[in-house]
Protein backbone atom coordinates (compact mmCIF):
# COMPACT_ATOMS: atom_id res chain seq x y z
CA UNK A 1 0.00 0.00 0.00
CA UNK A 2 1.33 3.42 -0.86
CA UNK A 3 2.46 5.87 1.95
CA UNK A 4 -0.46 8.33 2.42
CA UNK A 5 0.32 12.42 1.57
CA UNK A 6 0.51 14.99 4.43
CA UNK A 7 -0.68 18.03 4.43
CA UNK A 8 -0.85 20.36 7.07
CA UNK A 9 -4.28 23.13 7.16
CA UNK A 10 -3.72 26.03 8.68
CA UNK A 11 -7.70 26.55 9.22
CA UNK A 12 -8.38 30.05 10.14
CA UNK A 13 -10.60 31.04 13.08
CA UNK A 14 -12.26 33.78 11.13
CA UNK A 15 -13.82 30.50 9.32
CA UNK A 16 -14.40 28.40 12.39
CA UNK A 17 -16.45 31.18 14.80
CA UNK A 18 -16.90 34.37 12.35
CA UNK A 19 -19.20 35.97 14.82
CA UNK A 20 -20.56 32.86 16.09
CA UNK A 21 -19.52 29.17 15.81
CA UNK A 22 -20.08 28.49 12.11
CA UNK A 23 -22.01 25.06 12.54
CA UNK A 24 -22.92 24.45 8.90
CA UNK A 25 -19.34 25.08 8.24
CA UNK A 26 -17.90 22.61 10.47
CA UNK A 27 -21.13 20.30 9.47
CA UNK A 28 -19.43 20.47 5.43
CA UNK A 29 -15.90 20.87 6.45
CA UNK A 30 -15.35 16.84 8.26
CA UNK A 31 -17.80 15.26 5.70
CA UNK A 32 -14.73 16.75 3.28
CA UNK A 33 -11.94 16.07 4.72
CA UNK A 34 -13.59 12.56 5.79
CA UNK A 35 -14.04 11.39 2.25
CA UNK A 36 -10.24 12.15 1.66
CA UNK A 37 -8.64 10.33 4.96
CA UNK A 38 -8.08 7.05 2.52
CA UNK A 39 -5.65 9.22 0.51
CA UNK A 40 -4.25 11.75 2.53
CA UNK A 41 -3.39 12.04 6.79
CA UNK A 42 -4.15 16.13 7.72
CA UNK A 43 -2.51 18.03 10.34
CA UNK A 44 -4.93 20.67 11.00
CA UNK A 45 -3.30 23.72 13.11
CA UNK A 46 -7.13 26.02 13.92
CA UNK A 47 -6.70 29.86 14.32
CA UNK A 48 -8.56 32.48 16.85
CA UNK A 49 -10.29 34.47 14.65
CA UNK A 50 -13.07 36.48 15.90
CA UNK A 51 -13.19 35.27 19.51
CA UNK A 52 -9.57 36.25 20.01
CA UNK A 53 -9.42 39.50 19.30
CA UNK A 54 -12.74 40.02 21.15
CA UNK A 55 -11.38 38.56 24.27
CA UNK A 56 -7.92 40.64 23.58
CA UNK A 57 -10.22 43.73 23.26
CA UNK A 58 -12.19 43.53 26.53
CA UNK A 59 -8.94 43.23 28.22
CA UNK A 60 -7.55 46.61 27.23
CA UNK A 61 -10.66 47.96 27.71
CA UNK A 62 -10.38 47.58 31.59
CA UNK A 63 -6.64 47.83 31.57
CA UNK A 64 -3.47 48.21 30.04
CA UNK A 65 -2.30 45.28 28.40
CA UNK A 66 1.16 43.51 27.32
CA UNK A 67 1.62 41.80 23.94
CA UNK A 68 2.55 38.76 25.57
CA UNK A 69 -1.18 38.92 27.27
CA UNK A 70 -2.47 39.55 24.12
CA UNK A 71 -0.53 36.65 22.60
CA UNK A 72 -1.63 34.42 25.41
CA UNK A 73 -5.18 35.31 25.46
CA UNK A 74 -4.96 34.25 21.48
CA UNK A 75 -3.12 31.02 21.99
CA UNK A 76 -5.89 30.02 24.34
CA UNK A 77 -8.66 30.61 21.83
CA UNK A 78 -7.03 28.86 18.92
CA UNK A 79 -7.11 25.93 21.74
CA UNK A 80 -10.68 25.99 22.21
CA UNK A 81 -11.41 25.83 18.42
CA UNK A 82 -8.50 22.98 18.15
CA UNK A 83 -10.77 20.50 20.71
CA UNK A 84 -14.26 22.08 18.83
CA UNK A 85 -12.58 20.68 15.55
CA UNK A 86 -11.09 17.73 17.12
CA UNK A 87 -14.69 16.57 18.86
CA UNK A 88 -15.96 17.25 15.02
CA UNK A 89 -13.57 14.47 13.59
CA UNK A 90 -14.08 11.84 16.77
CA UNK A 91 -12.08 8.88 16.59
CA UNK A 92 -10.69 9.85 13.02
CA UNK A 93 -8.66 12.39 15.31
CA UNK A 94 -5.79 11.71 17.55
CA UNK A 95 -7.25 12.03 21.52
CA UNK A 96 -5.02 14.83 22.18
CA UNK A 97 -4.10 18.30 20.89
CA UNK A 98 -0.69 19.24 19.75
CA UNK A 99 0.27 22.23 21.80
CA UNK A 100 4.15 21.53 20.64
CA UNK A 101 4.52 21.46 17.22
CA UNK A 102 8.36 20.58 16.90
CA UNK A 103 7.73 17.51 18.91
CA UNK A 104 6.45 14.83 16.13
CA UNK A 105 3.25 12.86 17.08
CA UNK A 106 2.80 9.17 16.38
CA UNK A 107 -0.46 8.13 15.65
CA UNK A 108 -2.29 5.50 13.04
CA UNK A 109 -4.89 8.27 13.05
CA UNK A 110 -5.27 10.05 10.01
CA UNK A 111 -6.20 13.87 11.75
CA UNK A 112 -4.25 15.54 14.26
CA UNK A 113 -5.01 18.34 15.56
CA UNK A 114 -2.73 21.93 16.71
CA UNK A 115 -3.32 24.67 18.07
CA UNK A 116 -1.22 28.06 19.69
CA UNK A 117 2.61 27.29 20.73
CA UNK A 118 4.13 30.32 21.70
CA UNK A 119 3.59 34.15 21.55
CA UNK A 120 5.03 35.90 18.69
CA UNK A 121 3.34 34.56 15.66
CA UNK A 122 0.30 33.23 14.66
CA UNK A 123 -1.36 29.65 13.41
CA UNK A 124 0.22 29.91 10.34
CA UNK A 125 3.39 30.19 11.93
CA UNK A 126 2.18 26.67 14.03
CA UNK A 127 1.42 24.90 10.55
CA UNK A 128 4.97 25.74 9.20
CA UNK A 129 6.55 24.28 12.22
CA UNK A 130 4.36 21.63 12.06
CA UNK A 131 4.99 20.95 8.10
CA UNK A 132 8.99 20.79 9.11
CA UNK A 133 8.31 18.37 11.78
CA UNK A 134 6.12 16.10 9.97
CA UNK A 135 7.79 16.00 7.06
CA UNK A 136 5.67 17.24 4.61
CA UNK A 137 5.91 20.21 2.39
CA UNK A 138 2.68 21.84 1.70
CA UNK A 139 0.66 23.56 3.54
CA UNK A 140 -3.08 24.48 2.49
CA UNK A 141 -4.07 28.25 4.46
CA UNK A 142 -7.91 28.61 4.60
CA UNK A 143 -8.86 31.69 5.11
CA UNK A 144 -11.70 34.58 4.44
CA UNK A 145 -10.24 35.53 0.91
CA UNK A 146 -9.73 33.98 -2.70
CA UNK A 147 -6.38 34.76 -3.36
CA UNK A 148 -3.15 37.00 -2.24
CA UNK A 149 -3.86 40.45 -4.01
CA UNK A 150 -0.93 43.08 -4.44
CA UNK A 151 -2.43 45.15 -2.27
CA UNK A 152 -5.44 45.19 0.32
CA UNK A 153 -8.76 44.60 -1.85
CA UNK A 154 -10.43 46.41 1.34
CA UNK A 155 -9.12 49.50 0.62
CA UNK A 156 -7.87 49.01 -3.18
CA UNK A 157 -11.01 48.90 -5.56
CA UNK A 158 -8.32 47.40 -8.35
CA UNK A 159 -6.10 45.01 -6.47
CA UNK A 160 -4.90 42.43 -8.17
CA UNK A 161 -5.08 38.61 -8.10
CA UNK A 162 -2.20 36.95 -7.71
CA UNK A 163 -2.29 33.39 -8.95
CA UNK A 164 1.46 32.28 -8.89
CA UNK A 165 3.87 34.02 -6.91
CA UNK A 166 7.47 33.55 -5.03
CA UNK A 167 8.05 33.77 -1.44
CA UNK A 168 10.14 37.01 -2.07
CA UNK A 169 7.32 38.46 -4.32
CA UNK A 170 5.03 37.67 -1.17
CA UNK A 171 7.34 39.02 1.74
CA UNK A 172 7.28 42.50 -0.21
CA UNK A 173 3.66 42.97 -0.30
CA UNK A 174 2.90 42.32 3.80
CA UNK A 175 4.42 44.04 6.87
CA UNK A 176 7.87 42.96 7.90
CA UNK A 177 7.27 42.21 11.33
CA UNK A 178 4.50 40.20 12.94
CA UNK A 179 2.17 42.15 14.94
CA UNK A 180 -0.96 40.53 17.34
CA UNK A 181 -4.46 40.84 15.11
CA UNK A 182 -2.96 41.44 11.78
CA UNK A 183 -4.58 40.71 8.73
CA UNK A 184 -2.76 39.18 6.53
CA UNK A 185 -2.98 35.93 4.73
CA UNK A 186 -0.23 34.43 5.96
CA UNK A 187 2.30 36.11 9.18
CA UNK A 188 6.01 37.29 8.03
CA UNK A 189 7.85 35.03 10.89
CA UNK A 190 5.79 32.26 9.05
CA UNK A 191 6.24 33.13 5.50
CA UNK A 192 10.75 33.60 6.52
CA UNK A 193 10.74 29.57 7.82
CA UNK A 194 8.21 28.66 5.12
CA UNK A 195 10.46 29.98 2.36
CA UNK A 196 13.82 29.02 4.18
CA UNK A 197 12.18 25.14 4.03
CA UNK A 198 11.26 25.51 0.69
CA UNK A 199 7.45 24.67 2.04
CA UNK A 200 4.76 25.00 -0.73
CA UNK A 201 1.71 27.20 0.65
CA UNK A 202 -1.65 27.67 -0.80
CA UNK A 203 -3.90 30.61 0.38
CA UNK A 204 -7.76 29.75 -0.69
CA UNK A 205 -10.99 30.48 0.82
CA UNK A 206 -12.11 27.94 3.77
CA UNK A 207 -15.42 28.54 2.55
CA UNK A 208 -15.38 27.33 -0.68
CA UNK A 209 -15.38 23.98 0.02
CA UNK A 210 -15.23 22.96 -3.61
CA UNK A 211 -12.20 24.57 -4.60
CA UNK A 212 -10.93 22.42 -1.49
CA UNK A 213 -11.92 19.57 -2.99
CA UNK A 214 -10.28 20.25 -6.12
CA UNK A 215 -7.08 21.14 -4.37
CA UNK A 216 -7.01 17.68 -2.93
CA UNK A 217 -7.69 15.89 -6.50
CA UNK A 218 -5.36 17.94 -7.56
CA UNK A 219 -7.33 19.73 -10.36
CA UNK A 220 -7.47 23.90 -11.45
CA UNK A 221 -8.81 25.61 -8.16
CA UNK A 222 -8.91 29.02 -7.37
CA UNK A 223 -6.50 30.80 -5.02
CA UNK A 224 -3.04 31.32 -4.68
CA UNK A 225 0.37 29.48 -4.59
CA UNK A 226 3.29 30.47 -3.06
CA UNK A 227 6.80 28.35 -3.83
Amino acid sequence: MAKKETIAISLGGSIIVPDKIDIDFLKDFRKLILEYTDKYNFIISTGGGHTAREYAQAAEKITETTKDDKDWIGIYCTRVNAQLVRAVFQDKAYKDIIKDPTKKTKTAKPILLAAGYKPGSSSDYDAVLLAKTHKTKKILNLTNIDYVYNKDPATHTFAKPLKQLSWEEYRKIIPAEFEYGMHTPFDPVASKLAEKLKLEVTIMNGRKLRQIKNYLDKKEFIGSVIK
